[in-house]
């Protein structure tokens, strides 16, 4: 029992439990505290002091260390809403609007034009989904609070010091919970490293100059990595009794051992007998797709280290070459809703009463308990308030 008295304590001051206890007065003495080591990172201290006097700690954000949807979302939702037929349609028309831009681009980085348009679309749907937190309070509060303090202490001083040197312009800039932000959703110290002015204005913003975001992307993608004129990978089709321990982005051969293991391209084109190093990747195991892939599928996983992101990416940039999309179905009876479809499922669900607002696209909290409600009504098992198509199919009465 006196465990229990003190354990709430405990584990605040260890960064374990996100609640209220942490009051306005430890946050204002955590920042106290970290002014010297943000004035050893560059930031001096009548910057420190007015872009952090009126901070005020935002503890909501400690409950999205664990939700990242890259890793708790199933593949084929994730990729469904990210590689749809709209968001193929903007990037094309991304495209044309900024050719000449992006020839330049590809020119100067060596980075083709596609992945970089995909990496916008993903990161923030062309620009226009690019995050409503508060920056500054969502990393002091991160530098203060929960796991990976030190993490979010060195993107929060990063912030400071682009703050200072003007390459942000406003303190009251928003991003990601977690503090990417931008057009293509930069880290800040990822922004201090690699941004670049590419439209020789004297600032690199990222959050509104495309040609700033789009080639500091592929400045991004080229020093991780990237080969010019290569190929990122491609879907396969891998024999039966292929042993599924083989697979995985670290487990390499030449692309030509994997031919003679008896991989073949799903589009039926031949596998070169190179000596290229690739990898396979079984996403869901040997009954869904199956992917070779190369160096350039690295840089793109580096951005984000989830497998899930990379294939978007990956996968986007394919449709906005002309590709026709996967071939191999994933291993569900209930695949996952475009955000076009999404949207229908809402109007669906107002048609029947259930008050869950404008539809948007957005499978909020509301929404879920209005499938959920409807699941159990129509008699679809499981009712978990899932969106997908099992239930969109039953509310359009086919």
């Amino acid at each position: 029992m006196l465990l229990s008295r003190f354990l709430p304590a405990l584990l605040i001051g260890m960064g374990l439990l996100p609640t209220q206890a942490a009051s306005a007065d430890d946050f204002a003495d955590c920042l106290a505290r970290l002014q010297p080591q943000a004035r050893a990172k560059g930031v001096d201290s009548a910057s420190y002091r007015r872009y952090t006097q009126d901070l005020q700690a935002d503890l909501s954000v400690l409950e999205l260390l664990d939700a990242q949807p890259e890793f708790v979302t199933p593949i084929w939702d994730y990729l469904a809403g990210l590689v749809d037929e709209q968001r193929v349609a903007d990037g094309k028309a991304m495209l044309a609007q900024h050719h000449d831009l992006l020839e330049r681009i590809a020119s100067r980085y060596q980075v083709d034009k596609y992945t970089v348009v995909a990496v916008w679309g993903v990161e923030s749907d062309y620009g226009r989904i690019t995050g409503k937190r508060p920056l500054l309070t969502s990393l002091s509060t991160l530098s203060c609070h929960g796991r990976r303090q030190a993490f979010f202490r060195g993107e929060f001083f990063a912030t400071l010091k682009l703050l200072q040197q003007g390459d942000l312009r406003s303190p009251d800039v928003t991003g990601s919970w977690a503090g990417a932000f931008g057009q293509t959703q930069f880290m800040p110290s990822t922004y201090a490293r690699i941004a670049v002015d590419f439209d020789g204005d004297g600032h690199r913003d990222l959050v509104g100059s495309v040609p700033d975001a789009l080639a500091s992307t592929a400045n991004y993608l080229r020093k991780a990595g990237w080969v010019a004129g290569a190929d990122w990978g491609y879907e396969v089709k891998v024999p039966e009794q292929f042993p599924a321990s083989l697979a995985g982005r670290g487990k390499r051969k030449p692309v030509s051992a994997w031919k003679a293991q008896g991989v073949t391209r799903i589009d039926g084109k031949p596998l070169p007998a190179a000596s290229t190093p690739a990898a396979i990747l079984l996403p869901t195991g040997k009954t869904g797709p199956a992917f070779l892939v190369q160096r350039n599928y690295d840089a793109i996983y580096s951005y984000n280290a989830a497998e899930s992101y990379a294939l978007a990416i990956a996968l986007l940039s394919d449709r906005l070459r002309g590709g026709s999309g996967l071939r191999t179905p994933w291993p569900t009876d209930d695949p996952g809703l475009s955000r076009a479809e999404r949207k229908e499922l809402q109007k669906l669900l107002l048609g029947q009463g259930h008050a869950i607002g404008e539809p948007d696209g957005m499978i909020g909290d509301k929404t879920r308990r209005a499938i959920q409600a409807e699941q159990s009504r129509l008699g679809l098992q499981p009712a978990d308030g899932r969106a997908g198509q099992k239930i969109l199919r039953a509310l359009r009465g086919n």
